[in-house]
């Protein structure tokens, strides 16, 4: 699936749940969902800064797609990790560099974090941008 693909489905998704108390059931179901992220990879380089609570994201490759793996100490979070993850994981780098992620704010939820938190979900997108930079530049050698 492509990248807005996905983002329209997770779009859909959403539209099925019209009160934030649902959606944020949601966020935090999907969090749970996650696969368990590795205690060793729980490193501050892996550690994401400008978000309030504390969050890790690592990737790796998979042949030429990015391959992300993320955690967080707080539900909601997770969630939010989990949203990306799903949304940016298994694609090149360059589809992640030049992805429009409209899905924030389609299913309303940058209107619906609070101020430090919105920090953190750009500080998230921003890292996962920085990590396809780099296998970008890597295979440009």
């Amino acid at each position: 699936m492509t990248i807005n693909e996905i983002q329209d489905e997770i779009i859909a998704e959403f539209e099925g749940l019209t009160d934030w108390m649902d959606r944020y059931a949601y966020i935090i179901e999907l969090g749970n969902s996650l696969p368990p992220f590795p205690e060793n990879e729980k490193t501050p380089a892996n550690l994401i800064e400008g978000c309030q609570s504390r969050v890790w994201i690592a990737a790796s490759r998979n042949g030429k797609d990015v391959v992300f793996q993320g955690d967080s100490d707080a539900m909601i979070v997770k969630g939010i990790v989990a949203l990306l993850l799903r949304v940016l994981s298994d694609h090149t780098p360059e589809e992640i560099l030049d992805a429009d992620l409209y899905f924030i704010d389609r299913i309303g939820l940058a209107e619906h974090l609070s101020p430090t938190r919105s920090n953190g979900l750009v500080s998230m997108v921003k890292e996962m941008r920085n990590y396809a930079a780099a296998f970008k530049a890597l295979d440009a050698r």
